[in-house]
């Protein structure tokens, strides 16, 4: 008989995921195999399987478990990628990203995310993971490329000074607007100077910090 935890997994995966399309078994595989529930807050255990978006401190949510395998099955991510994550957060993303890459550098702006999220992929063996801290709304390591490039918070428009970190065939997505309903966008790198951009989907999620829109004053 399965356990109630295993028993709101398998229903995260077939009644939230899968609905949405989300159909690439690399990706489902993921969510069946880390363990979510040891990455929400103790006070957030509840609804570590619910279609919501965790709140997880300093006004930041953990992605929806629909956003986030549809974010994975649009990255397409590969076992020879390396992967750059802006928002690490609770390190469950991380986890899933370093899941299907081969090597995942993350940051995030908070130390107590880092920290706990760093004793916790360490933990369960996630050895390829590099966690840092610093102020990355507008992108780190510039001097280095990466397959991937993925933004877990808000953006009030695209990153466009990272776009030429990627690789060729290169891919970066993030989630940017200022209005009610914001979209998920990826940008392609085909060639040296070629990038195409794609909507894929609308959501909605909190800012990064320093990556609000800037207010508007009128007179």
């Amino acid at each position: 008989m399965p356990t109630d935890i295993e028993l709101a997994r398998f229903n995260m995966v077939e009644q939230q995921i899968r609905p949405w399309d989300v159909l690439d078994k690399r990706v489902l595989e993921v969510f069946f195999n880390v363990p979510r529930e040891r990455f929400v807050p103790d006070s957030e255990r509840n609804y570590a399987f619910s279609d919501v978006a965790v709140p997880i401190g300093h006004g930041q949510t953990m992605l929806a478990p629909v956003v986030e395998g549809r974010i994975l099955q649009y990255l397409q991510i590969q076992p020879s990628e390396r992967v750059l994550e802006i928002g690490t957060g609770t390190g469950f993303f991380t986890a899933c990203l370093a899941s299907l890459g081969d090597s995942v550098r993350s940051v995030d702006i908070f130390k107590d995310f880092t920290e706990r999220a760093g004793g916790l992929l360490s933990e369960l063996g996630f050895e390829r993971v590099v966690i840092e801290t610093g102020d990355a709304h507008d992108g780190w390591a510039h001097d280095e490329h990466f397959d991937v490039i993925v933004y877990t918070g808000a953006l009030a428009k695209m990153p466009e000074k990272n776009f030429r970190q990627l690789n060729i065939g290169g891919r970066l997505l993030a989630i940017t607007g200022s209005g009610p309903i914001m979209s998920a966008n990826m940008v392609t790198r085909e060639s040296e100077n070629r990038f195409r951009t794609d909507s894929l989907f609308e959501t909605r999620t909190a800012y990064l910090i320093g990556a609000e829109p800037q207010p508007v004053f009128s007179l």
